[in-house]
């Protein structure tokens, strides 16, 4: 398996110097006339792959509409693009960003922050930035569900947990079969008030989690000490379940719904079509599959392999707009100028792409009017407008 963690890339930021003339000379002195500089002619704005590359920090420069880091593939996404919005980086500062989800009650957006075991919160009504939840049981993906609560994936907690309106928080799964669950990735609402999650192995380190109990897989020798940093009883779970797909029914019964053999590889990101009717999981590229009305999955095919002009542009936590196109990060690893988002039609035809100066791992819709594309990329937040609105509640 292709491991999402790929190193992320150091983008360099360029700071202009103005030069001056003095406007007073000394009497009597002749004075050479200043020779005017030729400058460079810029034919397109400064973007991610521009020399010099695109600032994104407070105070530069804006860039000239349309956004030159928004790309249209196929006139399909000239709809769905807007010509007058700008990529604006919201924060940096973490160390791997994932999960954002999208408050509508509170008008903020969450997300975590897995090696800083933390989960962010952004403000809409001032922009401001602060630290939620910490510990977060090095949470990943986050979400919101029909009646407004969070659920959060725990690496180091091996769970799925729901924070109440009344401040409790309810533990949804954390084991199937009496065997304690890996690392809960990502996970999605459906509209019958069931959960759906994804359970990869990601969280077994001692950097985004905990590793396993002595002879676990990513602690077989078991010179790791996964009790180091953590609460008192912690480091006794071994993982023992393979990377299975999981549904929790609103009676709190948690089901296997298909196994990593069948999916072909364990899944990661998560996300329904607008009428719930389709799952997408991200699985060698992504996987769909119908959903019955006795929610088992059926004619799965490969959506894509997300490989674009020859380059790999790895997909994590993915969500679909309310006309059924699919919006996915791209993790492209060196490759500069491919990483960020990738859009797709219902039909998996590439209509567009968003370029970003970091490896993206997940995106949400957001805002007052769910049109916003939050994307958590590496050590940042970024944000775009767009001409559609996320179907899911978070």
């Amino acid at each position: 398996m292709i491991s999402r963690r790929d190193a992320l890339q150091k983008i360099g930021t360029v700071a202009g110097v103005a030069a001056f003339v003095p406007r007073t000379v000394h009497a009597g002195v002749p004075q050479a006339q200043p020779q005017p500089t030729a400058q460079p002619a810029r034919t397109t704005p400064p973007s991610v792959i521009s020399n010099p590359p695109r600032d994104f920090t407070p105070g530069a420069q804006p860039v000239t509409y349309p956004d030159p880091d928004i790309i249209t593939i196929d006139p399909a996404f000239t709809s769905l693009r807007l010509g007058n919005t700008p990529i604006q980086r919201l924060w940096t500062g973490g160390l791997w960003c994932e999960g954002p989800a999208w408050c509508s009650q509170g008008r903020y957006l969450v997300w975590s922050d897995i090696p800083n075991n933390r989960q962010l919160r952004w403000l809409e009504d001032d922009g401001r930035v602060t630290v939620f939840r910490q510990p977060s049981g090095n949470s990943n993906g986050n979400t919101f569900d029909f009646q407004g609560r969070q659920i959060s994936c725990e690496h180091s907690g091996r769970r799925v947990v729901r924070y109440e309106h009344d401040g409790s928080v309810a533990i949804l799964a954390d084991t199937w079969d009496s065997k304690r669950l890996n690392s809960p990735n990502d996970v999605a609402p459906h509209r019958d008030g069931s959960i759906w999650f994804t359970d990869p192995p990601f969280g077994g380190s001692v950097y985004e989690g905990m590793p396993d109990a002595p002879g676990g897989p990513s602690n077989p020798q078991g010179l790791l000490n996964p009790r180091a940093g953590q609460p008192a009883g912690s480091g006794t779970f071994k993982r023992e379940l393979p990377t299975n797909l999981y549904r929790i029914d609103p009676s709190g019964r948690v089901d296997l719904v298909i196994t990593e053999q069948q999916m072909g590889g364990g899944g990661n990101g998560i996300c329904f079509s607008p009428d719930y009717k389709k799952l997408y999981v991200v699985s060698r590229g992504v996987q769909a599959f119908d959903i019955t009305a006795d929610n088992k999955l059926i004619n799965q095919k490969t959506f894509s392999d997300f490989t674009i002009d020859g380059v790999r542009c790895g997909p994590d936590g993915i969500r679909t707009d309310v006309f059924g196109n699919l919006w996915a990060p791209s993790n492209a690893g060196n490759n500069l100028g491919y990483s960020g988002v990738t859009v797709w039609s219902p039909e998996a035809k590439l209509l567009g792409r968003i370029r970003l100066p970091e490896v993206c791992a997940n995106l949400t819709f957001g805002g007052p009017k769910r049109n916003r594309l939050f994307m958590a990329s590496g050590q940042s937040l970024y944000a775009v407008y767009t001409n559609t609105q996320g179907s899911s509640p978070g």
